[in-house]
């Protein structure tokens, strides 16, 4: 196995990333609440998450990444009661709404997504281990996990128990202490509940990744992952209650990516566009959230498709701050055409499709030598630094300027040699063109790039136009059916987000048809 270094929170250094059980590598990154509409923040994580497993199992590892859903907290009561619609109606369309987002995005590589409410016994039995240990302590009808008798709480933020945020009102008068955090909440009236040692009630969001990781990895795993926000309290508050319950380390590599917040510009084509990566608290400020009105990541999809934003995410070192904004976007959607260019310029000459060219998928395929030649030799050279560049830390943003570069040296190779359409299958500089271009597929595949051909969403000719009505008929079944089924609320997941798409289900006695409506 190639030697990886990650940056571990937990120790605040590089270390050489050594798996529990090799080639077995477990992640577990935390997923969203489910309330409202995804936001460009809410997919930095899933993006990088996919690219360090793509270049995992590309180094020969065996992983399993997990990312879960909240779909029972405070948040949802709210709306609920703000949409006077069940709590489990909420969480449905907004998974929906977050797994349409990942789909685009290229995000295809999480192995589980345990939701919170499938899990309520093994909270439950988690929560009882805790209190028999001594841990924990119940008081009417609530549950917290007392920090005092953990030693070692604040190891991961270097925050003391004391400045700790614990929950106001009637749970503060509860607590032990200020710092202690909630495990259990008893049930207000009309709140989703369910049955307790303890009493009706719900679990606290701490609990919930806690049990739902280890349900799944094991006690102990390889890599917890997060956006910085989370770093306090609740991975500090997940370690705590973890270690304490099984005696064993949560996790062994704590890894936080950078936050997202809307400023200036940077610069593209593999310079960096975000703050440097510091792991203070003010890397926050500004950040994009659903509070400030930062929701519908499906329009800003349908305006710039999910390849740019996955490139637009990748530029740069996962632990920065990105600064986002729609020139940035822009620019980054420039600079892919470049890319996109040099395709339809290797097609010409070649007569094959880029998309279609066999690339090795494992890091021990592509390692012989190409050959004596120096369009050869330099894409020999870019594979190696681009190796490098990952192996330090997942550094996406050092690898993705191997690729301009590597690009560069393919359109000056056409250019030299005055390569076009007209050029003889048979001349020797053209298999060198394909054999250099193998490499920019190998790795690209990695980073979850140019996978399949970004196809417009005209429908301006007759066989676009066939595609779509097929499409949608298909869409009109399925939601036919759950209804049928009395799921209201996946039929109501497909009309409403049709109709944000711009095209309106006409139910009529003889069945169901649509039509544009912008």
């Amino acid at each position: 196995m190639p030697e990886i270094r990650v940056y571990n929170t937990l120790s605040k250094s590089k270390e050489t990333f050594q798996p529990i059980d090799p080639p077995k590598v477990g992640i577990y990154l935390c997923g969203p609440t489910v309330y409202a509409e995804s936001h460009i923040g809410h997919m930095v994580g899933p993006v990088i998450f996919d690219t360090i497993k793509r270049y995992l199992r590309y180094s020969g590892y065996d992983v399993t990444w997990v990312v879960n859903i909240t779909d029972v907290d405070d948040k949802l009561i709210a709306k609920s009661r703000e949409r006077g619609i069940p709590v489990s109606q909420i969480a449905t369309e907004m998974t929906a709404d977050y797994l349409a987002n990942l789909r685009e995005l290229g995000v295809n590589q999480i192995d589980y997504m345990p939701r919170a409410t499938d899990h309520i016994e093994h909270i439950i039995k988690f929560i009882a281990d805790l209190e028999a240990k001594g841990f924990a302590y119940a008081v009417d009808g609530d549950v917290f996990f007392d920090v005092s008798r953990d030693p070692q709480y604040g190891q991961l933020s270097n925050r003391s128990a004391d400045a700790q945020q614990g929950e106001g009102g009637e749970a503060a008068a509860k607590k032990r202490s200020a710092g202690d955090f909630a495990l259990w909440k008893q049930a207000k009236p009309e709140e989703i509940s369910w049955a307790s040692p303890w009493g009706n009630g719900r679990p606290g969001w701490h609990i919930e990744c806690s049990a739902m990781s280890h349900s799944i990895l094991g006690r102990t795993f390889d890599i917890h992952g997060g956006g910085l926000d989370l770093m306090f309290p609740h991975h500090e508050n997940e370690l705590a209650q973890s270690g304490c319950c099984h005696d064993s380390p949560m996790a062994t590599y704590w890894m936080h990516n950078g936050l997202m917040r809307a400023g200036e510009k940077g610069k593209v084509g593999g310079k960096s566009d975000r703050e440097n990566p510091e792991l203070g608290e003010d890397s926050s400020s500004g950040k994009i959230s659903r509070s400030k009105g930062d929701g519908g990541l499906s329009s800003v999809i349908r305006r710039h498709t999910g390849e740019r934003i996955r490139f637009f995410l990748l530029r740069s070192h996962y632990r920065s701050t990105i600064i986002y904004n729609e020139e940035g976007l822009l620019e980054a959607g420039t600079s892919l055409e470049g890319f996109y260019r040099f395709f339809e310029r290797f097609g010409e000459i070649t007569n094959s499709d880029f998309y279609q060219l066999q690339a090795p998928t494992r890091r021990s395929e592509g390692s012989s030598p190409l050959g004596d030649h120096l369009l050869l030799e330099g894409a020999e050279g870019a594979r190696s630094k681009f190796h490098d560049a990952m192996d330090d830390d997942f550094n996406s943003g050092a690898a993705i300027s191997v690729l301009f570069d590597l690009l560069r040296s393919l359109n000056r190779h056409i250019d030299q040699h005055r390569l076009d359409a007209n050029t003889s299958d048979t001349d020797p500089e053209v298999q060198t063109l394909i054999d250099a271009t193998r490499v920019l597929r190998q790795l690209s595949n990695v980073l979850g790039l140019f996978i399949k051909p970004i196809i417009g969403s005209g429908g301006d000719n007759e066989a676009d136009s066939q595609l779509l009505d097929d499409v949608m008929h298909l869409l009109i079944d399925l939601r036919k059916d759950a209804r049928a089924n009395k799921d209201y609320a996946t039929a109501d997941v497909i009309r409403n987000r049709l109709t944000e798409l711009g095209i309106a289900l006409l139910d009529k006695k003889d069945g169901t048809n649509w039509e544009r409506s912008s």
